[in-house]
């Protein structure tokens, strides 16, 4: 949008987009947070010290097909990216269309997938791109907020979508989501990043 355009527009969609511009990808989150609080979860992005815990039981050398829920504003995604084989694929999901056209506009990397979507769909969505099944799968998703039972759902789709051997990786402000997890993943290693904000659950459920 140009500068006499931007003058032309009504007053609520100039102030948005100079809102947008001063603050930047922080702004696009803040805009994702209010729009869908229920579904984002949280007003700041993940901390390094979590994305770098959160990442380090991955095996980088076998991995595929790398999914994300809830990418944001791809917190996660360059140092996924910066981690995957040249022959991999991160794949994000998100149901906010404001993250999905942000992070296509600001990752260019042929490695990348993101679909305007829900999680609960994982199975058909991965199967859409030619992929059988995701070596891991990453949640920051709150699943103790989210409506209409959609945890327990995402929960079961996500141990279907997953490769033997392969986890599902899940963030929360709350160790509630363990819950969630339980039925599907028999083994459920846990962690805890204090460096964040808010202090933050971490938990890699393996699919055997």
């Amino acid at each position: 949008m140009s500068s006499s355009t931007l003058a032309k527009a009504p007053l609520l969609t100039r102030v948005k987009t100079r809102v947008s511009r001063f603050f930047g990808p922080w702004g696009v989150f803040f805009k994702g947070f209010i729009k869908h609080p229920v579904m984002v979860g949280s007003i700041i992005p993940s901390s390094d010290r979590t994305v770098a815990k959160m990442l380090a039981p991955v095996d980088w050398d076998n991995t595929k097909l790398f999914v994300e829920y809830g990418p944001g504003i791809g917190t996660f995604c360059q140092p996924v990216l910066n981690r995957l084989r040249p022959d991999a694929t991160l794949l994000v999901i998100d149901l906010n269309e404001d993250f999905i056209v942000y992070l296509r506009k600001t990752i260019r990397d042929s490695r990348f997938i993101a679909v305007h979507g829900s999680a609960a769909d994982v199975n058909e969505i991965i199967a859409q791109f030619g992929f059988k099944n995701a070596d891991y799968i990453l949640s920051g998703l709150p699943f103790s907020t989210l409506p209409n039972d959609l945890g327990p759902v995402i929960a079961e789709n996500t141990a279907k979508a997953l490769r033997p051997g392969g986890a599902f990786l899940v963030y929360q402000f709350r160790a509630r989501a363990r819950d969630f997890m339980e039925p599907y993943f028999r083994k459920i290693d846990n962690g805890f990043e204090p460096w964040n904000i808010l202090p933050c659950h971490l938990f890699w459920g393996w699919k055997e």
